[in-house]
């Protein structure tokens, strides 16, 4: 396993554990729910992470965490507009859906 890998690994391993430390503190926090900065999409509390004014889901937090280890942004605002198009998708999505639940 090259440099890279290890550390997407290490990082996995790390966010899934904060998941699961999140979930042993408060069990409810797998039933609360925001809208994550990063993706848009309404996510668990657990796993989640704090940044600035941004609060990022678990799956986010590991995008996060792997660009500031390889390097690859400094902030996580880089994060966040590079993941516009996901947020865009989302809210579509819940446009679709929510238009979908009004014609029934």
């Amino acid at each position: 396993m090259n440099e890279k890998e290890q550390i997407i690994a290490d990082m996995q391993q790390v966010v899934e554990q904060m998941f699961k430390d999140d979930v042993e503190e408060n069990p409810e926090s797998v039933n609360e729910y925001f809208d994550c900065s990063a993706c848009g999409k309404n996510a668990p509390l657990a796993g989640s992470v704090q940044y600035g004014k941004h609060r990022l889901c678990n799956s986010c937090v590991l995008l996060a965490e792997t660009g500031f280890a390889l390097k690859k942004f400094d902030n996580i605002q880089a994060l966040i507009d590079a993941m516009e198009d996901k947020r865009l998708e989302e809210l579509c999505d819940f446009i679709k859906k929510d238009e979908a639940k009004g014609n029934n």
